[in-house]
């Protein structure tokens, strides 16, 4: 982790910063570590960076424990499946109702992130596309103008960086994932809510069906016995 310029936004820098280590693997799963000890690496006092762990703790990456600091959590299988399962329930009529109301440069946002994707892909710069898919997904979050869903759909995909999971080059190439984000944006650049969400619950079925078989198969865990399959008959 870098030592953090105390002159910019200090709370959201230090969370930015902790959240990132955790993704990256630097601050290792099932590790504890102590306030005082990320305080110093980050060089800032302990007050903001406790108050950063609170949101972790809030989005499930870290857990506190009483009179020995702080344990960076993995992430479970089961995990995965409720956080797919949470993500069709929100996203899909997110999408729909993003769709619909089309607020202004929505698409014009929406395009620049999908063109993003697509120099990414061509690339093969999975971290650049990874982002842009990130932004892709926020915007349509934040157009159906429930800012806390668009919040916690950002922080549930978290939980899938935390294990380290990604289908690209396993399960599927980053042209595949492209094709399913342009098939979003198709229905949304046309003004079809139905598509559009149809076409969210496809990628992110997919997605989830996908990334549950190959940790299943990586781990040797069993699939979880409530499986978000059930919710596509939502759709």
């Amino acid at each position: 982790m870098r030592q953090i310029d105390t002159d910019r936004n200090l709370a959201r820098t230090i969370l930015d910063e902790l959240r990132g280590a955790i993704v990256s693997g630097e601050l290792v799963p099932g590790t504890l570590y102590s306030v005082h000890d990320l305080a110093a690496r980050l060089g800032v006092s302990r007050t903001p960076v406790r108050e950063a762990l609170i949101q972790l703790a809030e989005r499930g990456m870290v857990r506190f424990e009483r009179n020995r600091g702080i344990r960076v959590l993995q992430t479970s299988l089961h995990d995965l499946e409720e956080v797919f399962a949470i993500r069709l329930l929100l996203e899909v009529p997110a999408t729909f109702r993003a769709t619909s109301q089309a607020p202004p440069g929505f698409v014009t946002e929406l395009r620049a992130h999908l063109d993003a994707m697509r120099a990414a892909a061509e690339e093969g710069d999975e971290f650049v596309f990874t982002t842009a898919d990130r932004a892709f997904h926020e915007t349509i979050n934040m157009a159906s103008g429930n800012l806390r869903l668009a919040r916690y759909v950002d922080s549930l995909r978290d939980m899938v960086f935390l294990r380290g999971t990604s289908t690209v080059d396993t399960s599927r190439g980053l042209a595949d994932i492209l094709a399913e984000h342009e098939a979003i944006a198709e229905g949304v650049e046309k003004g079809s809510p139905a598509e559009a969400a149809e076409a969210m619950r496809q990628h992110l079925l997919t997605t989830a069906r996908l990334i549950v078989a190959q940790e299943s198969a990586e781990s040797g865990e069993p699939v979880p016995p409530v499986s978000y399959e059930w919710t596509k008959l939502s759709g």
